[in-house]
């Protein structure tokens, strides 16, 4: 079987599992969305990494030396429905690897990265993201039972953050902040992230 290390010998409407996935040397990143390659941005701008590097340093100083545990791209993300028990590689059609994501529980972590779904995750924004890849992006973390889900706008200098509910396992808008003000964490009431800090040049 011939080494995959361009993107050119896949097909792109074709169906692939995290095994496959595994096998790939590919130079770009790429994701998996229910079986679908979803090739990544190119080389996020200055501005995305200033914003990933801020939030992240934020998040880390809270995070350092407690049970939950932060983790930044590239990190596999292997998602599936949250009613099934850990699955065969075979069996899983979905990897992302979120700008940033928080996980609680040790026993989804694995070589590789994590296996089921994190407790938090935020993704920050390009001016590539497509309208189709935010909707992707935003079903598959409500289906596979991501708690809160951020999505962070740098050039508009703002932050959606998205709450499951309980009653319903879907997203509802928790809350909506502009850049001058300061966000709290719906599983992490104790953290407050001034958002002129995380948008800061």
């Amino acid at each position: 079987m011939a080494k995959i290390t361009e993107l050119s010998q896949l097909d792109m409407n074709g169906t692939y599992s995290y095994a496959d996935y595994l096998t790939w040397q590919l130079q770009e990143t790429v994701e998996l969305i229910k079986g679908k390659i979803m090739a990544m941005s190119p080389a996020p701008s200055v501005k995305h990494q200033t914003v990933i590097t801020n939030l992240g340093g934020r998040l880390y100083q809270h995070f350092h030396k407690k049970p939950c545990k932060l983790f930044f791209a590239p990190f596999d993300v292997k998602l599936y429905d949250r009613r099934k028990s850990q699955l065969s590689d075979r069996d899983v059609f979905s990897v992302v690897q979120p700008d940033l994501c928080v996980i609680c529980d040790k026993d989804k972590l694995t070589e590789q990265g994590c296996d089921g779904s994190p407790d938090w995750i935020i993704e920050v924004l390009s001016p590539g993201n497509s309208k189709r890849e935010l909707r992707l992006k935003f079903d598959l973390y409500q289906e596979n039972g991501v708690t809160e889900y951020w999505a962070v706008h740098p050039y508009e200098q703002a932050v959606y953050q998205f709450v499951l509910a309980q009653n319903t396992e879907k997203y509802q808008l928790h809350a909506m902040h502009p850049g001058d003000e300061i966000a709290t964490p719906y599983l992490f009431p104790d953290l407050q992230i001034d958002l002129n800090d995380v948008f800061a040049e």
